[in-house]
């Protein structure tokens, strides 16, 4: 028997409202067919005559005929967002960092997930070894784009090595049906690279394969391999070094060349830390193109530090609401890891040097928790952050970045909440923005929210 679709909420003044669908309802059908997922449920809305068929809590059914703009949506949310179970994933991979977190954490956090669904609606990664011909075909049917895809590698064997799934060089094969004549499917890549595994030549194959891939496969990201200090019993991994990370961007700078020359865009695309591990200084903005690999660390910096300036010059022309720089006062404190800590060192010189009366503290903070090779803040425990920064003067307020919380909590990987930082630590803490704009707006807000 079909359960259907519990529906969550209902937008006010939609469709669905008019039509006295109500939050607990249940969706069974449109136009006769079972809806099995999101996917089926957004291409079987966009006709202009849709039937409906919903069950009340009370048992009774309602089949409801509606009329709308092509398209348009009938404004139902529904209590599972995937409408469908979330399919983990089957690899046990020699890089996968699920693998190396420690024991007694929340148990969301050991789900690995390889759902290619969540690579169209939020942007996961997805290794392609869960996929059947049916889900192919489906992307193609409702033209699923773009879809994120975790290559590592395109030699089939190395691939099922370092995927440990004997099936995971076959299913490079699903992107050959996906980058067909015509397909319109666009896809992103990522490879992330192990030192003495799937660099150097393995490296130039790889790219050598998915270059050809074009246009279809929009970019790939490079980069290199988290590792923790719970790693025991895992595959032996070591830390890229300085004339690894130089070797691995020459090699990246080759494919921009030449992509720049044939394409007009760079499509390989090194994440930060390569250029740190590296020595060398972050490349300007054209080369990121339009930042479509934001979120797997590729450009982040560069984007931070131009919006940065951009922010401190228009305050520069502007002032400070309500005062002049002279006459502002206050001292804060913000924390970070190690890889972005120069960067916000910079930007809070800058900060005051502009404004004789604000003084920044910025406090670069180990992680002990993974390991001190995880350097990225959005891993930073509040057990980290309360240890380091204990019994220091931090001024008004400590400034978090936003990404050490969960997302849409008020606390960090290890459960430590805001209030557990504020309260140890005797001092306000204030989450801010991602951005560079938001950094120098939260340097100018006083501890009482007022600029």
């Amino acid at each position: 028997m079909n359960k259907g679709h519990l529906i969550k909420s209902v937008e006010p003044g939609s469709i669905a409202e008019e039509m006295e669908i109500t939050p607990g309802d249940y969706l069974i059908e449109i136009n006769g067919e079972v809806v099995e997922d999101i996917f089926d449920y957004q291409y079987m809305i966009q006709d202009e005559e849709i039937t409906l068929l919903i069950k009340k809590p009370n048992g009774e059914e309602w089949e409801l005929d509606i009329e709308k703009d092509y398209s348009e949506d009938i404004g139902i949310e529904f209590a599972n967002g995937l409408m469908d179970d979330y399919r983990s994933c089957s690899n046990k991979c020699i890089f996968c960092f699920i693998d190396q977190m420690p024991p007694g954490m929340r148990e969301t956090l050991y789900f690995k997930d390889d759902d290619a669904r969540l690579s169209f609606l939020q942007g996961n990664y997805v290794t392609l070894t869960n996929m059947s011909d049916k889900d192919i075909d489906r992307i193609l049917k409702y033209h699923l784009s773009p879809i994120n895809v975790s290559f590592q590698t395109t030699n089939p064997e190395l691939r099922c090595k370092m995927l440990n799934n004997r099936f995971a060089g076959e299913a490079l094969k699903k992107v050959d049906k996906l980058c067909r004549e015509g397909s319109g499917i666009e896809i992103n890549g990522q490879i992330v690279l192990c030192k003495g595994v799937n660099d150097g030549a393995e490296l130039k194959r790889s790219l050598t394969d998915l270059y050809n891939y074009r246009p279809n496969l929009k970019s790939v990201s490079v980069v290199p391999v988290g590792l923790s200090k719970f790693r025991d019993g895992l595959y032996p991994l070591e830390p890229f070094e300085r004339d690894d990370a130089r070797e691995v961007l020459e090699e990246i700078k080759y494919w921009q060349d030449k992509s720049f020359a044939e394409y007009g865009d760079h499509f390989v695309h090194a994440s930060d830390e390569w250029y740190m591990i590296a020595g060398l200084d972050i490349p300007e903005a054209e080369i990121y193109d339009d930042y479509g690999q934001l979120e797997n660390g590729v450009g982040m910096v560069r984007l931070l530090l131009d919006e940065f300036h951009e922010a401190l010059d228009e305050l520069k022309k502007s002032g400070i609401p309500g005062s002049s720089f002279d006459e502002f006062r206050a001292h804060v404190s913000t924390a970070s890891g190690r890889l972005i800590y120069p960067f916000i060192c910079k930007m809070a010189d800058e900060m005051m040097g502009v404004i004789p009366g604000l003084k920044v503290d910025v406090h670069e903070i180990t992680n002990n928790f993974f390991g001190e090779r995880i350097t990225v803040t959005g891993l930073l425990t509040g057990q980290d952050i309360i240890a380091q920064l204990k019994g220091q003067d931090l001024g008004d307020a400590l400034l978090l970045p936003r990404n050490v919380l969960r997302s849409g909590e008020n606390y960090l990987l290890d459960d430590v909440t805001v209030d557990d930082i504020e309260r140890e630590l005797g001092v306000k803490v204030r989450i801010i923005g991602p951005s560079g704009k938001d950094f120098v707006d939260a340097l100018i807000t006083r501890q009482d929210g007022n600029i």
